[in-house]
């Protein structure tokens, strides 16, 4: 049997599985089955802890729900920096992760800060399949124009501002804009409605997972976009459908900094071997 913890920020859910001591190997099929909601534990990405180097003090993989290992994830990274400020009774850890370095600092009142350093803009390093202005361009989705905006806070996003994101077509379009050929790494889809220029109200399509109740990259991604377009002030709050995220992207040194909640809602242990041979 295989301990792990079920933890989540703000709904946006985890599984996650401590390999600083032991070997853990998680390939695409049994990731897919630990997310399985019906037949698994249930969530939205797996994560393993993994040692750190150099003064790091572990490696954070992420595996969303459809088995594929993606990048960053600015939720997992507030959960997996609490789990170690509390082991080590210290308010500051350094994580890595494929997308990068995460400095997480405890901001009090069961709050996490994450600083994702600075956004990537360049169409290049999003990666887009072509040269383009990506503070505004036009994609083509089913014939209709839409204007997006697209950033990387270590993985790729594509920021849809509409009238009202309550009534955003979330499920339809997230998945065709996530799949098309501007986007050679898929993307996740953050459809936005300005509130004021503190507040705005965001919904989100991941990648490879679907609607999620909260994206942290997706929130960072969003502050950057909405200041390039001069529809918000540098700190503001962006209110998701499982709470809210304060976003500051700061002027000083560029870095986009997260602060939001964490909870453990349950530990238990798995069988990984038989839901292995069961998937």
């Amino acid at each position: 049997m295989t301990a792990f913890r079920k933890m989540h920020g703000l709904g946006n859910d985890f599984v996650v599985f401590d390999a600083r001591n032991r070997d853990f190997a998680l390939e695409p099929r049994l990731a897919r089955a630990l997310a399985d909601r019906r037949e698994g534990i249930g969530c939205d990405q797996v994560i393993v802890i993994a040692p750190g180097q150099d003064h790091i003090d572990a490696f954070m993989r992420i595996y969303n729900a459809d088995g594929g290992e993606v990048e960053s994830c600015g939720n997992a990274a507030r959960c997996v920096a609490r789990l170690l400020m509390e082991e080590g009774d210290t308010t500051h850890v350094r994580l890595d992760s494929p997308g990068g370095l995460l400095d997480c600092t405890d901001a009090g009142g069961g709050n996490v800060t994450v600083d994702i350093g600075e956004p990537h803009l360049g169409w290049r390093e999003i990666p887009l399949a072509q040269d383009v202005d990506t503070k505004s361009f036009v994609l083509t989705v089913d014939g209709a124009a839409l204007t997006a905006s697209a950033v990387s806070v270590g993985n790729p996003h594509c920021i849809l501002f509409v009238e009202d994101a309550e009534r955003a077509a979330v499920s339809d379009l997230g998945p065709k804009i996530e799949h098309l050929p501007m986007f050679p790494a898929r993307t996740n889809v953050e459809f936005v409605s300005p509130i004021s220029r503190t507040r705005l109200r965001m919904r989100v399509w991941e990648r490879g997972v679907g609607i999620t109740r909260a994206c942290g990259t997706g929130a960072c991604a969003t502050a950057v976009a909405a200041v390039r377009l001069g529809l918000a002030e540098r700190r503001v709050d962006i209110v998701l459908d499982g709470g809210t995220l304060a976003l500051e992207w700061r002027e000083s040194d560029g870095h986009v900094l997260m602060t939001g909640p964490v909870a453990l809602a349950y530990t238990g242990e798995v069988d990984v071997a038989a839901l292995g041979r069961a998937s």
